[in-house]
């Protein structure tokens, strides 16, 4: 089925990477112009930009965070309906066709681009502030067994099932125009059904890979910034740097190069690579925390963390601030729909490029439960261990959270054994996760602006990549996290429209699809029809013995009934 890590794919000849599609330059100007006009009103009108950001981001939470929790959890729905029906069965490519790289291989770079720089930061951050300050539902004590239950469970909620159903839905939509359908890597072409081709071609669809190179720039700018933040603090606390503006966008330039530098090395090496060394790394740092910390508190909070998860799912899925606590949840659960909203282009895309002769059922169920399965156990040893630690007074992992969510978890490796290894590790596990973060994002905006060309040219991805390092940078001046926060939120509206019409165009093909088998008929459906067929056939029975008295007769077991005056002896 897949091939050996070992033995990867050869990288396209010349004269192949020269048939993909030369890039656009009309959406090329637009999109580059736009955003550099944002990132010059960012840098010199700093309080003016703040200001209207606020007021839209006020507005865009008092009004549309229902459409984020209902856009989300329909995404999730769509997911697991698809993987389970007949569509399931149809192959991302050619009926003959293997996957490109080996499941380890497709895994490592699916998880490094979908989130990798986040759980470094949230991994510790997140559970310890919502265990010290629980979530405003119910009446739960801070520092308490429920508290940390709680902050487990919304954990889970904001970063598992959810999230990757987004990408999910993005990338088996592009992967099955580009590779089943042959249209492009772009999100344009999942929109031929509802546009047609010439509309889906013309500038209906550059508006869609606009909007979506828009998502992608800010949702990984995002990403970068919060990188930049915790490298920032961790030089900080290692080495004795002082934690200023000037040393993170020190932090965002270096990475910023060395990115260049992976960008000119392709897919099957430079990406390749460092997302195995990250998942080689995380693990390993996983298992030291695991074994070195509550190791007994951390096996018990895996399943109960899940079980109340998935008990709470429902309660949780459906909370848009109606009855109050809107702000908390503009804060945390809306942030994070629109954060991986603005990132499923870019995931998208990327999962798509790396899933080719994959089945959509094969596809969904690695996309939902691997990643889901490795987060939980992420949360849990890193977030558990953390609670745990100042619950029972061996760390003040709480007053860590003073300093920043981006200080927790230095404190955390800081409370075990061999804290500065560790500590110097987990820098490098950021900073290889920006990188490649950095590279996937960029190569998607340059698929994108390229008429979903797979092998964009290399100049093209690097100032693309610049532009979103910029990006990052002029956030974290202009407002530091909540600036990067803000810019996702409102970037992400008018993209969750575009990714509701996706789903619509993409079952309206893949009904039409063959590889899927013939519909399955409902049970009563099925009835229906039998018993329909059992009525037609005795009427056209009945009205043909009526035509003809033999069969008449033949009908009537053999006798006809006597006409009126007719002697039964002579009928």
């Amino acid at each position: 089925m897949s091939t050996d890590v070992s033995n990867p794919p050869r990288e396209p000849a010349p004269e192949t990477a020269r048939k993909d599609p030369p890039p656009d330059t009309g959406v090329i100007a637009v999109g580059v112009v736009t955003v550099l006009a944002v990132v010059a009103w960012a840098a010199i009108g700093t309080d003016g930009f703040s200001s209207v950001s606020t007021t839209a981001l006020n507005w865009v939470l008092g009004n549309f965070g229902w459409l984020f929790t209902l856009a989300a959890d329909l995404f999730l729905v769509l997911c697991l309906v698809i993987a389970v029906s007949r569509f399931g069965r149809i192959r991302l490519g050619k009926d003959s066709d293997e996957p490109e790289f080996s499941n380890l291989a497709w895994i490592a770079m699916m998880f490094s681009a979908g989130m990798g720089i986040g759980l470094m930061f949230y991994g510790v951050g997140e559970p310890l502030t919502y265990y010290v300050d629980p979530p405003p539902f119910g009446d739960v004590q801070s520092g308490s067994g429920a508290a940390e239950r709680v902050a487990l469970e919304y954990s889970f909620f904001h970063w598992t099932l959810h999230p990757w159903a987004i990408y999910g839905v993005a990338g088996l939509a592009l992967a099955y125009v580009t590779f089943r359908k042959g249209r492009g890597n772009r999100i344009s072409s999942v929109f031929v059904p509802l546009l047609g081709e010439r509309r889906a071609n013309g500038w209906p669809g550059r508006v869609i890979d606009l909007l979506a190179v828009f998502a992608t720039v800010f949702g990984t700018a995002t990403s970068l910034g919060l990188g930049a933040l915790q490298v920032a603090k961790g030089l900080n606390l290692t080495v004795g740097w002082d934690d200023s503006r000037e040393l993170q966008l020190l932090v965002i330039l270096v990475l910023s190069a060395a990115f260049v530098v992976s960008a000119f090395s392709g897919l099957h090496r430079g990406i390749k690579w460092l997302s195995s060394m990250n998942v080689v790394l995380a693990a390993a740092l996983m298992l030291f925390v695991l074994l070195l910390g509550p190791t007994v508190f951390i096996l018990d909070a895996i399943p109960a963390g899940v079980g109340a998860y998935l008990q709470d799912l429902v309660v949780l899925s459906s909370r848009t601030g109606a009855f109050g606590n809107k702000e908390w949840l503009g804060t945390w659960t809306i942030f994070y729909w629109a954060w991986w909203l603005s990132w499923a282009p870019f995931v998208g895309t990327f999962i798509a490029r790396i899933s080719r002769g994959r089945t959509i059922r094969e596809f969904l169920t690695g996309v939902l439960l691997v990643p889901s399965g490795v987060t939980v156990v992420w949360f849990c040893v890193m977030g558990g261990s953390a609670m745990r630690l100042d619950a029972t007074g061996e760390a003040d992992m709480a007053g860590r959270l003073e300093d920043g969510v981006e200080a927790s978890l230095f404190g955390l490796l800081d409370a075990l054994p061999l804290g500065t290894v560790t500590s110097v590790i987990a820098m490098i596990l950021v900073m290889t996760y920006f990188v490649t973060s950095a590279d996937s994002a960029s190569l998607v905006m340059g698929s994108l602006t390229s008429g979903g060309a797979l092998h964009p040219r290399e100049w093209l991805v690097v100032t693309w990549g610049v532009l979103m390092a910029s990006v990052a940078a002029v956030l974290l001046v202009a407002g530091g996290l909540e600036g990067l926060k803000t810019g996702t939120i409102l970037v992400a509206l008018p993209f969750v429209v575009v990714m509701l019409a996706l789903c619509w165009s993409l079952v309206k093909e893949l009904r039409e699809d063959p590889g899927a088998g013939p519909p399955r008929h409902h049970p009563l459906h099925g009835a229906r029809e039998a018993i329909r067929a059992m009525v037609g056939e005795a009427v056209s029975e009945q009205q043909s013995a009526r035509r003809h008295p033999r069969l008449r007769r033949a009908a009537g077991g053999g006798k006809s009934p006597a006409r009126e005056g007719e002697d039964p002896q002579d009928s």
